[in-house]
């Protein structure tokens, strides 16, 4: 019977010496992240919607030439198509058949261009918020950083405002 509690203690002794040793170190530092707020309050979130809607603008300003190139011409199919020749009817008709396809197609180009940008734009973007919260976590000693999926986090363990005035440091000095 004293040989078995000799045995137990003899292996428990590493276990209790390690357990003690590991409360004795710095405690486990946790943080929360929101990071649908520090996308959208980021400055850089706010240059790259500018940057797309500059260029969507310049597109769409081009395609509103087209719908209204295409409008002129069925208002002249109305008007005048009683007194004009059917060759030049039929000709007319085929224009604005060609117009309208060619208008389809660079409407469709438009909308796929913009979901490639704005996916090149938010990857950027995502991998600058993930280097700032890793220098964030690193400088302020945070073993862990949670962002989706947390379920309840005091205010004290947010720091998401502390990632956004990094991010508006880096936009900055680019």
């Amino acid at each position: 019977m004293l040989k078995r509690h000799w045995i137990a203690l003899t292996l428990l002794t590493p276990l209790l010496a390690g357990a003690v040793s590991v409360s004795a170190q710095e405690p486990f530092r946790i943080a929360v992240i929101d990071p649908n707020r520090i996308v959208e309050e980021s400055p850089q979130y706010e240059a790259a919607r500018n940057l797309l809607s500059a260029e969507a603008q310049e597109r769409e300003a081009e395609l509103t030439s087209q719908q209204d190139d295409i409008a002129r011409l069925e208002t002249r199919l109305e008007r005048d198509g009683a007194l004009m020749r059917a060759d030049e009817v039929t000709r007319l008709r085929n224009d604005i058949r060609a117009r309208e396809r060619r208008l389809r197609y660079a409407q469709e180009e438009l909308q796929a261009d913009f979901a490639l940008r704005q996916s090149d734009l938010r990857t950027k973007l995502v991998q600058q918020v993930e280097e700032v919260v890793e220098q964030v976590a690193k400088d302020k000693g945070f073993d862990l950083i949670l962002s989706e999926g947390v379920v309840y986090s005091s205010p004290r363990a947010d720091i998401s405002d502390e990632v956004i005035g990094r991010l508006k440091e880096v936009f900055e000095k680019r």
